[in-house]
Order: structure tokens, then C-alpha cells, then sequence
């Protein structure tokens, strides 16, 4: 527990802290057990000016009121059928929130299994809607803090090679879907798709 990153990690600008969480280990713990993985790719919104942000133009609902709060908080939101995770970052009334989209496995392994049945394990967290379901993220976590139990994030690795490109499923965005702000580990496994 000892090395959960402590609150002050989160106050960086957004598309730093979107890097810096890349080798970052993800842990979520549940009644049925605890189950992890290492960030391998992460995406930017940075709100107000970002049309693909849920708070472009500084909207605020119940469903991005957090964002408008302090960063290192959880920000989940429902898509389709799916559930994603989110980092909330920059500062208060500044909505920006950088999306987790794909862990490497670490812990929980026949946890992840269960909750995402049978499949190569490069696919069981590669994607924003499938760590969220491998690591039991739900929207129950929606508000809580990242730097203490049951969801929080710690020191993991560097990584030795970061790669920066466009964002993906954003199409109807203009201009900010050519924003090079989804960054991975290279040649990672884990990472969810090539745009």
C-alpha cells in the first residue's frame, strides 16, 4: 500500500500526468478479490476547448461535475453497455480528465477470467470498456479519490518507449480528432488498437 501515488502526483497539466500514468499500476479491490494491471494507454480531453470532451465549452451536468472538482479522482461514464474510466486532472473548474483505454494484467488473473470469460489474454484488458469489466471498475466508483483504496493507482515501471498519436472513435469532432493525444507504450501488447 505503501506505494499508492500520493494526491499531489495528480496535480500535473493533463497531457503530462496522461504520460506519467503509463506504467502506473491500476488496482481495484472487491469483495471477490483484488485485481490490477499496468497503464500501456491513455487519452487526453482537455474540456473546455477539446470538442471531444464530455465538458467542451465548460458543460456541466451531473454526469461531468466531477471533472469540475480537484484532479485524482474517479471520473466513470457509461458507453453503450460499457462502463470507462477516467483520471480527473488540471485544476478546480478546469474539466479536463485523461480516459485509461487499455492494462496490461498484473494481479487477478482468474479474476479477469471469470468477470470477462474465456480469450487470449492480450484481450481481456485492451480496450476502455474491457479493463473497466476485467478489474470490477463500475459506476459505483464514480467521485472516488485514486490515491486510496478500493480503487488507486502506484508506482509501477517507466517505460522505456512512449508513442503519441491521434485519439481514437471521435470522428464526429473536427478538428480535435487529430489532437496527438492518446499516448502508449510502444509495442506493448495490451494496447488496444492502431487508429
Amino acid at each position: 500500500m505503501t506505494d499508492i501515488l500520493p494526491e499531489s502526483f495528480f496535480h500535473q497539466p493533463t497531457l503530462d500526468l496522461a504520460q506519467a500514468l503509463l506504467g502506473c499500476k491500476l488496482i481495484k479491490e472487491t469483495e471477490q478479490g483484488v485485481a490490477s494491471g499496468y497503464i500501456v494507454e491513455t487519452e487526453a480531453y482537455k474540456g473546455q476547448l477539446d470538442r471531444a470532451a464530455h465538458s467542451f465549452n465548460n458543460r456541466r451536468t451531473k454526469r461531468t461535475e466531477v471533472m469540475f472538482g480537484k484532479p485524482g479522482y474517479v471520473y466513470t461514464y457509461q458507453m453503450h453497455t460499457h462502463c470507462l474510466v477516467n483520471v480527473v486532472s488540471n485544476e478546480i473548474d478546469i474539466p479536463e480528465a485523461i480516459l485509461i483505454r487499455a492494462v496490461e494484467p498484473d494481479r487477478g488473473m482468474s479474476l479477469m477470467y471469470e468477470r470477462r470469460g474465456q480469450m487470449p489474454a492480450k484481450n481481456l484488458t485492451n480496450g476502455p470498456g474491457k479493463l473497466t469489466k476485467a478489474l470490477g471498475i463500475t459506476m459505483e466508483d464514480y467521485g472516488r479519490p485514486f490515491f486510496e483504496p478500493p480503487i488507486y493507482i502506484t508506482k509501477g515501471y517507466i517505460p522505456e518507449d512512449i508513442s503519441i498519436g491521434p485519439r481514437i472513435g471521435i470522428e464526429n469532432t473536427g478538428e480535435a480528432k487529430d489532437y496527438p493525444w492518446r499516448f502508449w507504450i510502444t509495442d506493448n501488447p495490451f494496447v488496444s488498437r492502431k487508429r
